[in-house]
Parts: C-alpha cells; structure tokens; sequence
C-alpha cells in the first residue's frame, strides 16, 4: 500500500466483506452494533470504508457472523492495513473528514469521469482560481488554513502526471456556466480558462469538453456536480466503482450497482450532449478573450 492511496482501499474492501458477511448471517446492522456495544453510526462508517478497523475488532465481528477461520485471518491481516497512512494526513484538520476518503479513492482510481456545473475542478484548477474559490466559500478561515487547502489542492494535482503507477484517465465536462462565472479578478478567470487548454494538451490522460447553453435541458440539471471512479479490476474482488458527490456539509459515496448505473446514465447523457474537445477549445478561448479584452 503506498502512501499515496494510504489505508482507503483496504479500508472499503474490507468494509465490503464485513457489511455481506453480516447480510448473509441475516443480521441487522442495528442488531450487530448492540452485541458489538458500537454505535449503528460507526458500524456503518467500518462498513462504508470511513475508518480503519482493529484485527481484534474484526476477530470479535467474525464471531458474531460465522465467518470462517481461514477468511478471519485474512480479514485481521487486511485490518491492520487499515492503519497506513497517506499524503494528505501531514495536513491535519485542513482537510474535511468527508473529503478524506475521496483522496484516497482519486488517487487508487484507473478512471476518473467529472461533470462540473459551477466550477472548474480541483484538479484542473490554478493556485490563484483556488485563492478566489476558498475566498468565497471559506472567507472566515484562518490564512494559515487557506494556504494549507491550497497545498493540498495543488499536492493532488500531481497524479496526473505522475509516472508510477499510470495516471488515471481524467474526463471533464463543464457546464459552460462554469466559463462564464467570473472570479473577481477576470485575468484570474482568464488564466484558469486558459489552464484548462494548456493541461488538457499536455497531459494525453486528460480531455476537457463544455456542456454549451445551447443543449438545453439535459439529465444533470437535477444532479449537480459528481464524478465517477473506476478502479482497475485485480483480484477476485475488484474495487466496485464509485460515484462521489458533495454538499456543504458532507458528501455521498456510492458504489451500489443500482446507484452507479442511474449515474452512468446521466453521465451518458451529458457525453452525447457535450461538444467535442476542438469545439470545446474553441468555446474556451473565446471566452477567455472576453475577460481579457
């Protein structure tokens, strides 16, 4: 495991075998958290892959479902490399708890696929666009903490021209708000539209389209920002991919094959709708001129 990815996928894979090995013993999740004396919410963060896990704390789960003993040791040594920690964790509290996971997640990922409605990105985005974004989301945070958010932010970046493992591929769609929302400052906003350019011809793993005005309604309208992981399949068990979206307050991952298909299909939508990437380059330095004219 490196220290890159730290402990999220061992976490969410042995989340994955503990929440069916505690279905198939036909037990509730509130049942397990009473004999368990846990609360049903840190059940469900184990579960979810939230949290890294104790091996005597998985020998006392296989207990209580059945599991085998053989399956037991394997899920103690997969356990303890819940404990591994990543990049990100020199940051301390400057990155939210909800957004831990996802870094995680962004960095194991084979295939990232990104609809945007508001703004660029944060993989794609330059370190003065990053200063307006948190200057308008986060006005009362400390100075120290902003730059700190704006490390992290620019220490992510990084997988995509990163050349072990393979970078993930990186497909953008941008709702063309996104263009025509300026910052305060329009060389700023230029400078970003121009960013997005430069990268996506540098960088082969990365496609930027734009969503124009003109497709009308269309299946995101209703959905807002997400993006889609898919994860290379190893294994008997591969990682299942994972739909991430977030609020203010926290975020929603899910890995449900129900869950996934309903996004795959709103992602398909946008697809068809979205411009190709020449015209998508050709709206982008339009609008760039604007704010620089």
């Amino acid at each position: 495991m490196t220290s890159e990815q730290g402990s999220t996928v061992p976490r969410r894979q042995l989340g994955r075998y503990l929440r069916k090995a505690r279905e198939d013993a036909g037990i509730t999740r509130e049942a397990a958290a009473r004999e368990l004396e846990w609360s049903v919410q840190k059940l469900w963060r184990i579960e979810n892959g939230a949290t890294s896990l104790r091996a005597i704390d998985v020998r006392n789960m296989s207990e209580l479902y059945r599991i085998d003993s053989e399956l037991t040791e394997e899920l103690m040594s997969l356990a303890r490399e819940t404990k591994a920690k990543g990049w990100w964790h020199a940051y301390g509290d400057a990155i939210p708890p909800f957004f831990e996971l996802y870094v995680g997640l962004e960095a194991a990922a084979e295939r990232i696929r990104n609809y945007e409605a508001e703004l660029v990105p944060g993989l794609l985005q330059t370190e003065a666009y990053m200063h307006e974004v948190i200057q308008v989301s986060d006005s009362g945070m400390p100075e120290e903490d902003k730059e700190k958010r704006v490390a992290i932010k620019l220490e992510r970046q990084h997988l995509l021209s990163r050349r072990l493992p393979p970078p993930p591929k990186l497909q953008v769609i941008l709702n063309e708000a996104v263009l025509r929302r300026p910052t305060r400052n329009l060389r700023t906003t230029a400078g970003q539209l121009r960013h997005l350019i430069a990268v996506s011809q540098e960088l082969p793993n990365v496609a930027v389209r734009v969503l124009p005005f003109s497709a009308g309604l269309h299946k995101a309208a209703g959905a807002g920002a997400f993006a889609i992981l898919d994860f290379e399949a190893r294994g008997a068990h591969p990682d299942p991919s994972t739909v991430y979206s977030e609020a203010p307050t926290g975020a929603l991952y899910l890995d449900k094959p129900a869950e996934v298909a309903t996004y795959e299909g709103i992602w398909a939508g946008v697809n068809e709708l979205a411009l190709d990437e020449r015209q998508s380059y050709g709206l982008i330095t339009s609008v760039a001129e604007e704010y620089e004219s």
